[in-house]
């Protein structure tokens, strides 16, 4: 496995719900070759778990700090974790 690799968790508040928050991060997700989900939370925050080339998750997690046209981060709460290959692709969770 490539020392490189990595995994993030990540918690975004703000006003993140209700403006395509969760299907604009995976596609910047996908463009990026980014795997793991994205879902909102009971409280008005989004919650994402994502892999991939460490580079990658920073560019992703720049993204992240911005958000879509129509969001208003207020705040992104980074976790770094272990890589642990699970994931095959970047989805959106119900």
């Amino acid at each position: 496995m490539s020392e490189n690799l990595a995994r993030v968790h990540l918690r975004i508040t703000g006003r993140v719900q209700g403006v395509f928050f969760r299907a604009s991060a995976q596609r910047e997700a996908e463009r990026r070759a980014v795997t793991g989900w994205v879902r909102n939370r009971p409280d008005g925050s989004v919650e994402i778990v994502a892999e991939g080339e460490r580079a990658r998750l920073d560019e992703f997690i720049s993204w992240c700090r911005q958000g879509p046209p129509g969001a208003r981060v207020d705040g992104v709460t980074v976790e770094w974790e272990t890589f642990r290959g699970e994931f095959r692709s970047f989805r959106v969770e119900r």
